[in-house]
C-alpha cells in the first residue's frame, strides 16, 4: 500500500480517537455538572457536586443520529419510546450528537422536580468551522432536538408537553475565551397581548477556548477546566492536578484512564505533525535544487537523515 496513504489514515484514525475520547471525557458526569452549573441558570450558584444526581441515566455519546427519522427509536413498531442508541451500525455515516442527556430539574428547595426535564447536547469542536458559520449549526440542532421529542416526549397537539433544550458548544483554538447565550426574545410590535407559552425552549451556548489555559479566576472557571481537559499540551499529572485541586472532582479510575488516553493521542497527534512538517521542508527544498549539507543545517537534521527521507519519497513513487 502506498506509505503516504497509510500514514494518512493512521493520522485521521489518531485525530478520530482523540476526538472521540474527547467526547468521553467530557461527558463524565462530574464535568457535565460544572457545565450545567455555569450555563443553566436554574442551576448557577449550586455545587457541582450536588447537581451530578439531577442528570438522568448515562448520557447519549456519539450514537444518537441528528437526522430527521433516526432521533428516536421505537421499541413496538408504534411507540417512540427515546432516544436512538440501537442499531448505530446500519447508520453509519451520519451526523450524531456528541453527547446528549436528560436533566431534572431544581425545584424551589433546590430538590429534584419529578415533572420538570430539560434536553442538553454537549459538542465539542476543535476549532471554528470555515465551511459554515456554527451559531447556524447549533441552531439546526436546537431545533432537532426540539422536533425529535415528537411521540417520544409529547403526543398529538400537546405542544405544552415540549421539553426545553440546551445546545452548548464548546470550540477550541480560538483567539480569545469567551461565551455567548442565545434564547428566543420577545418583541412587541404593537398592542400588549400576552403570549403563553416556552420561551426558553430553545436555549443555545457557544464557549470558545483560547489556546493558552487561563489563569485561576472565578471569571474562566469553566473555561480553565475544559481547557485543562482539552489540553494538547498539559502533561497526564498536570491534567489531573487541576481537576482534583481545583475543582474537587474526585479522580475515579475511568477519568484517570480517559485523561491518561487523550494525551498520549494528543503527543502521537502532535509527533506525527512534527514529522510531516519536516518532511516537507526538506523535499520542498530538495525539489528545488538545495544540497543535502544545505537541508540539513535548516531542518537541524543529519545528511544521512535528509537522504533517507527523500529515499523514501522516491522509493513510493517508483
Amino acid at each position: 500500500m502506498n506509505t503516504e496513504i497509510t500514514n494518512a489514515v493512521n493520522a485521521a484514525n489518531d485525530r478520530a480517537q482523540y476526538d472521540e475520547n474527547a467526547k468521553r471525557l467530557l461527558g463524565h458526569k462530574s464535568i457535565l455538572a460544572h457545565i450545567l452549573v455555569n450555563t443553566v441558570d436554574e442551576f448557577k450558584g449550586m455545587n457541582p457536586k450536588d447537581v451530578i444526581c439531577f442528570i438522568e441515566g448515562e448520557p447519549k455519546i456519539s450514537v444518537v443520529p441528528v437526522e430527521p427519522g433516526l432521533t428516536n427509536v421505537r421499541n413496538d413498531g408504534n411507540r417512540v419510546v427515546g432516544l436512538n442508541s440501537e442499531n448505530t451500525e446500519i447508520n453509519e455515516g451520519t451526523v450524531r450528537f456528541d453527547i446528549v442527556f436528560y436533566v431534572r430539574m431544581p425545584s424551589a428547595d433546590g430538590m429534584k422536580d419529578n415533572l420538570s426535564q430539560i434536553i442538553v447536547n454537549i459538542e465539542a469542536q476543535k476549532d471554528a468551522p470555515t465551511e459554515y458559520h456554527i451559531l447556524n449549526r447549533a441552531i439546526f440542532y436546537a431545533c432537532r432536538l426540539v422536533s425529535s421529542q415528537k411521540e417520544r416526549d409529547f403526543v398529538n397537539t400537546n405542544y405544552d408537553d415540549i421539553k426545553c433544550v440546551h445546545t452548548i458548544w464548546i470550540c477550541m483554538n480560538m483567539p480569545e475565551n469567551s461565551m455567548d447565550y442565545y434564547c428566543l426574545t420577545n418583541k412587541k410590535v404593537l398592542g400588549s397581548c400576552m403570549w403563553e407559552g416556552k420561551q426558553n425552549m430553545l436555549n443555545i451556548v457557544l464557549i470558545g477556548l483560547a489556546k493558552e489555559l487561563p489563569k485561576q479566576d472565578d471569571k474562566y472557571e469553566l473555561h480553565r477546566l475544559l481547557g485543562a481537559l482539552l489540553s494538547q499540551k498539559l502533561t497526564p499529572n498536570e491534567k489531573l492536578n487541576i481537576i482534583e485541586k481545583e475543582y474537587n472532582i474526585p479522580l475515579e479510575e475511568n477519568i484517570r484512564r480517559d485523561v491518561s488516553v487523550m494525551c498520549n493521542l494528543s503527543q502521537g497527534i502532535v509527533d506525527d505533525t512534527k514529522v510531516e512538517v519536516i518532511t516537507n521542508i526538506v523535499l520542498n527544498m530538495y525539489e528545488k535544487g538545495y544540497t543535502f549539507e544545505q537541508i540539513a543545517d535548516v531542518t537541524e537534521k543529519s545528511i544521512a537523515e535528509v537522504e533517507a527521507i527523500i529515499k523514501k519519497k522516491e522509493s513510493v513513487l517508483a
